[in-house]
């Protein structure tokens, strides 16, 4: 096939699924199906076509583009997740999402180090390595079970906790990747790297994460609202701001080695704040929604495409298979149904909070970044396994999500 040809065909495709992207989401509003599994299932019976097949490139020979892409992706929904929330930050207010971080999220990246050791024999940093990719709640694929546009009032305690978990438990997985990589360098009985570990990925990473994400976003605030009348950003009707914003709060950090998708997260927080009620709030929330659906849409069919067509199942085992099984229904269940105890919920919603820990795209990036950055054995079988169980998730967590809140929302309006 001519390459004007594949063009031609590529142009008319992505037209396609970008009307689709659009028209989708509505179409499956009260159906068991998502969108990620519509992009999906394109891409992989795209890539079964005969001489679309041998285009497909293979994941881990591009592994820096597969980061980059999927870095932008975590940001931009990780900003959207932000300015959804209309809940004030609080200790209080926030109780179920510290639990989630502080125990839940530490226990299941404790049960899925076990089991890749046990389960697929994998050294210690690869097993903390696909642990703490596949601990966090993914902040892009968790969209049918977040919170609603700003000020919309779509905001229970379920959408809540799992929307606020997303924002930032993405980044606090990082001191554990960042473990992974300096264990793959000495190994795990060689510890010369803790001190520095504690001191910087833990210590200074976050703290400078939150702190420049947080002035960020207040400074932007400013900028946004609190200038003189005329000079106001908001003035403008720009949602494409929200992508500035996004990239200003991420770059700060990352130049000051802080931890970016925390500071991104927290800016989008302090920017609410600033102005809670302003209806440029929700313009901005759109755009960085409509930005992240067609990103979404592209890796997703990508990641369809890879499945086909690029061996990305190459390294899979039965044991992998058992492994994201035990993941989706033992692992982050358990820890986070044990995270959560004490508090009061009821079943139903302590069960659902619990289950719908979905995992996604920040995994994918947390493995490539890995894989640049250490030295492992296993990527194809790492490649496989984290691929395996972000599809199963998708799958399982995308035809469960409609119906299970369709009957927590009735029975909410119905008293209990």
């Amino acid at each position: 096939m001519k390459a004007l040809d594949l063009y031609t065909l590529a142009l008319l495709g992505f037209g396609a699924l970008v009307l689709l992207t659009a028209w989708l989401p509505m179409a499956l509003k009260t159906a068991p199906l998502s969108l990620p599994i519509v992009c999906i299932a394109i891409g992989a019976a795209a890539a079964a076509v005969p001489g679309i097949r041998e285009a497909v490139p293979r994941p881990e020979n591009h592994i820096d583009l597969v980061m980059r892409l999927t870095e932008f992706l975590v940001v931009i929904s990780l900003m959207g997740a932000g300015l959804k929330l209309d809940r004030p930050l609080g200790f209080r207010a926030w109780r179920v999402t510290w639990r989630l971080l502080g125990l839940a999220m530490p226990l299941t990246i404790l049960g899925l180090a076990c089991a890749a050791q046990w389960m697929l024999g994998m050294s210690v940093a690869a097993a903390l390595l696909l642990a703490a990719a596949l601990a966090p709640t993914d902040p892009v694929l968790a969209s049918d079970i977040q919170v609603g546009p700003p000020d919309s009032g779509e905001e229970d305690e379920i959408r809540f906790a799992l929307t606020s978990e997303a924002g930032l438990n993405d980044g606090l997985a990082f001191p554990f990747v960042f473990a992974a990589i300096a264990m793959s360098a000495t190994g795990p009985d060689d510890m010369p790297w803790f001190g520095a570990w504690l001191a910087v990925d833990v210590a200074w990473r976050i703290a400078a994460g939150v702190a420049l994400g947080y002035g960020a976003g207040r400074a932007l605030a400013w900028l946004l609202f609190h200038m003189p009348y005329r000079a106001r950003l908001s003035h403008s009707g720009d949602g494409f701001v929200a992508l500035g914003i996004t990239c200003v709060a991420y770059g700060f950090a990352e130049l000051a080695h802080g931890y970016g998708f925390v500071a991104v997260f927290v800016a989008a927080l302090a920017l609410r704040a600033a102005e809670r009620y302003h209806e440029y709030q929700r313009k901005l929330h759109d755009f960085a929604e409509e930005l992240e659906r067609v990103m979404m849409m592209l890796l997703l069919v990508g990641f369809g495409a890879a499945m086909t067509g690029g061996s990305l199942f190459g390294g899979l085992t039965w044991a992998g298979v058992g492994f994201a099984v035990l993941v989706l229904f033992v692992i982050r269940p358990l820890s986070a149904w044990l995270g959560l105890a004490g508090m009061g919920l009821p079943a139903a919603e302590r069960g659902v909070i619990s289950f719908y820990g979905i995992r996604g795209i920040g995994a994918m990036y947390y493995l490539t970044y890995a894989l640049e950055a250490g030295t492992f054995a296993e990527p194809a079988q790492l490649w496989s396994t984290l691929a395996f169980t972000v599809l199963l998730s998708i799958i399982l967590h995308g035809t469960t999500v409609t119906p299970v809140m369709r009957w927590l929302d009735q029975k909410s309006r119905a008293g209990g």
